[in-house]
């Protein structure tokens, strides 16, 4: 009787678990860098932005390390969602400050 009672539980707490993945949103954190190259090669004299989702360490480490970029945080901010199936990172609060304005003034 007492392992029937624990079944029922069990599927129970399975059954509200199973709703609440539905519920469930995911989060994300952006990154914006400005990165130059610390090796002196004439093709990458100059320094670019670069938008992804991997922290500042991180970052650093997947590219080569220290000795050989140089990586300044601009910017971060958290998305909703999730960046699978390779879909586009969403847009940072400036970029979406002016699709506010443009919409209030009309």
């Amino acid at each position: 009787m007492k392992s029937l009672t624990f079944i029922k539980k069990l599927s129970l707490i399975t059954f509200l678990s199973m709703n609440f993945i539905n519920i469930a949103k995911a989060e994300y954190r952006v990154f914006q860098y400005y990165v130059k190259s610390r090796l002196k090669l004439p093709t990458d004299q100059r320094g670019y932005l670069v938008t992804s989702t991997l922290d500042p360490v991180s970052y650093l480490s997947y590219h080569g390390g220290n000795t050989s970029l140089k990586v300044d945080l601009l910017r971060s901010w958290t998305c909703k969602g999730h960046t699978g199936n390779y879909q586009e990172l969403c847009r940072g609060p400036e970029e979406n400050a002016g699709v506010f304005a443009q919409n209030e003034s009309n």
